[in-house]
This record gives structure tokens, C-alpha cells and sequence, in this order.
């Protein structure tokens, strides 16, 4: 009997506790919806999940069709001509650096080159010795010495700091060749993350930035990391820095949507505590990250970033209606926070794609009355 009595009081406490289980960082458990295939995304026009594209946050023809130049032909020049062409303290460039480093690094690991074979990435190796003083090419390989270092080794290892301590170098030497362009120090902020930079060092880092880009969202999100509370600052120190880039953010600068990014840097691994995503500080952040949206130029190349994260926020805040307004929008690209922080980008978008619909159709909406 007082076994039973036993499971009786698991069960009650099972019902009491799981519409508070609902969020984990990998994904959702339950939404009070219904079930995400109770609705059809296809019915919206939206793209397959094996279709989606990994790579990129938002669409850039001009680097997809270089990147497939590249890796198909293993030559470098077409991705030096894009980047000479790219202007120096703008969004792109710095995304397009990431591209081609991300490509040049994937490449290695899934062909580390033997006997018989070279490595992957053998183009970004070619670009370095033909073209040492390219400032281009110099930027691509810091960056991809920081995504290796990252990828191949674990923080605290021996490994990982002799990587870094190379890609310290590298952003050095990228400097030198390019006085004015940001990008080397946007590298480096991630090394500093990575070799536990002091907060006076850091701060002398981001003052060059700051004299070169001050409004570069890339490198505001770069910097995040750094002051966020499982790295080397605190959720104060966080929440200070986001504000304050978003205080100081020109009219139509995607910089008011920091606090967003903060408030998702520091979310707990299970919340327990109901209404979580509707609770003040998230609605604020929310708010933010809205009015920088409807007030930014329709072709900030930042732009999807943002989108990307206000639709975790609002499928989480049962905003279903807010969060189809952005998915309209970015559908096709899932290479952004959070999507990025899952084994299966494509999976996790899709998921949450699925859960806006349904909750979007509970309410009443349709395909007829989404607005495009």
C-alpha cells in the first residue's frame, strides 16, 4: 500500500512539474499549442528542412556562388576578389571572413589529408604563401586558426592555447597589412576569450575597434561573449555592456537589439519558473530587439541575426502571430544563434517553425491572413 501511495504522489508531482519543464537549451519538451505536426509549414510557403541552408544567417548570392567557385576548383583568387571588393568596416566583410574560414575549416575535418590526398582547405593555404601580404587572406586564415582552435581542442588545454597564441600572431600580422580595418581586432576578441585576456587588456582591444567600426554589430556580439557570466565577466557586466551599446545606437542601428542577445546568453539550462519568457526583463529585451528590427534599413546585412532570435523569444513567449511576422522573412537561412548552438541546425529551426504555425493556426490565423 504505501507503495502505491508512493507512485501516486510521483505521478501528481510529474503533472504539477512538466509545464515547467519545458525549455532546455537544445530545444522545446512541450508547448501548450498542440503538436507541432497539427499544422503544415509548407502551407506558408516556407522551404523542407533538408533544404534549408546551414551556412548563412540571411541571403548573399554574391558569397554563396564564390564559396562553390572555390571549393569546387580549390582556388583561392575568386574569394580574394570578393573580399578586396567588400567594404573595409561594413557587416559583410566580417561575415564573409567567418565564411570563408568556417569552409576552409569544415573542409579540413571531414578531409585531414593523407598519403594519397591533401588536405581539405589546401586553397587557404596556397592564398597564404602566394599572397602573404593579401590583408584579405590574412584576416580569413586568423579567423580560421580561432575556428580550429575552437573545433579541434578543448579551453585549458595545451592544445588550444598553442592555437590560439598562433591565431593571436595572425591577427597581429592581418593588422599590420590593413591599419584601418576592424576585422583583425574582431578576430582577436574571440582570442581574448579563449586566453582569458584581462578586463584592462580587453577594454584596450575593444577601443580599437571602436576607433575603427563603432557601430558594428558583429563586433558587439564578439565582445558579449567575453563580459557574459560562464566566461570572464558576470550577468551584470553583460546586461551593462548590451545596454549600453543599445543607449548609444544610432537611429536604425540593430545595436538596440543587444539586450536581447544578453538576456539569451545568460538563460538558465531549465527554468522553473512559469512565465519566464513573459516575464519583464525578457518582454523589455523583446521590445528592443522589435523597435531595432522596424527601424533598421531592409538590407542590413545584421538584420537576420535578430530575426533569428526574436523567433526563439516569441515561439517561447506564445507570440505565434510576432514570431510568423519574422519567419516570413528569414525562412531558408538557419546559420544564426540559437539554431547554430545545435548539432542539427535545420532540425531545431524547423522545430520551432512548426511550433509558430500551430500556435499561429490555434489562434485563428491561416496562409490568407499572415502578413507578408
Amino acid at each position: 500500500m504505501e507503495i502505491l501511495w508512493v507512485l501516486m504522489a510521483v505521478l501528481l508531482l510529474g503533472f504539477v512539474l512538466l509545464p515547467f519543464l519545458r525549455r532546455r537549451r537544445g530545444g522545446i519538451e512541450q508547448v501548450p499549442a498542440g503538436h507541432p505536426d497539427a499544422a503544415d509549414p509548407a502551407d506558408y510557403g516556407f522551404v523542407r528542412q533538408e533544404e534549408l541552408d546551414v551556412r548563412m544567417p540571411g541571403p548573399d548570392q554574391d558569397l554563396l556562388d564564390v564559396l562553390d567557385l572555390v571549393q569546387r576548383t580549390q582556388d583561392y583568387k575568386a574569394a580574394s576578389q570578393l573580399l578586396a571588393g567588400t567594404e573595409r568596416e561594413g557587416e559583410p566583410r566580417w561575415q564573409r571572413v567567418q565564411a570563408f574560414a568556417g569552409a576552409a575549416s569544415l573542409e579540413l575535418q571531414q578531409r585531414p589529408g593523407g598519403v594519397s590526398d591533401s588536405p581539405g582547405g589546401q586553397w587557404l593555404r596556397v592564398w597564404r604563401a602566394e599572397q602573404p601580404k593579401d590583408a584579405g587572406g590574412a584576416a580569413v586564415h586568423a579567423e580560421f586558426l580561432v575556428q580550429q582552435a575552437w573545433r579541434t581542442s578543448t579551453p585549458g588545454t595545451d592544445e588550444f592555447r598553442i592555437i590560439m597564441e598562433e591565431a593571436k600572431a595572425a591577427c597581429g600580422a592581418a593588422a599590420l597589412l590593413a591599419p584601418g580595418d576592424p576585422i583583425p581586432y574582431i578576430v582577436e576578441l574571440s582570442v581574448a576569450r579563449g586566453l582569458a585576456y584581462s578586463q584592462p587588456e580587453f577594454e584596450q582591444l575593444w577601443l580599437k575597434i571602436l576607433d575603427r567600426a563603432p557601430a558594428h554589430m558583429g563586433a558587439h556580439l564578439a565582445a558579449l561573449h567575453y563580459w557574459c557570466e560562464k566566461w570572464h565577466g558576470s550577468r551584470e557586466l553583460a546586461y551593462g555592456f548590451a545596454e549600453a551599446a543599445a543607449a548609444r545606437a544610432p537611429h536604425g542601428s540593430l545595436l538596440a537589439a543587444m539586450p536581447l542577445f544578453a538576456v539569451f546568453e545568460h538563460l538558465p539550462e531549465v527554468n522553473l519558473v512559469s512565465g519566464f519568457y513573459q516575464s519583464e526583463v525578457v518582454t523589455k529585451a523583446i521590445h528592443g530587439a522589435l523597435h531595432a528590427v522596424h527601424s533598421a534599413r531592409a538590407d542590413d546585412p545584421m538584420l537576420a541575426h535578430v530575426r533569428h532570435l526574436l523567433v526563439f523569444f516569441l515561439v517561447r513567449g506564445e507570440r505565434w502571430a510576432e514570431a510568423m511576422n519574422q519567419l516570413v522573412h528569414i525562412d531558408g537561412h538557419v546559420g544564426a544563434l540559437p539554431w547554430t548552438l545545435s548539432a542539427d541546425p535545420a532540425a531545431e529551426f524547423a522545430v520551432y517553425r512548426a511550433l509558430a504555425v500551430a500556435g499561429y493556426e490555434a489562434n485563428g490565423g491561416s496562409p490568407a491572413t499572415l502578413t507578408q
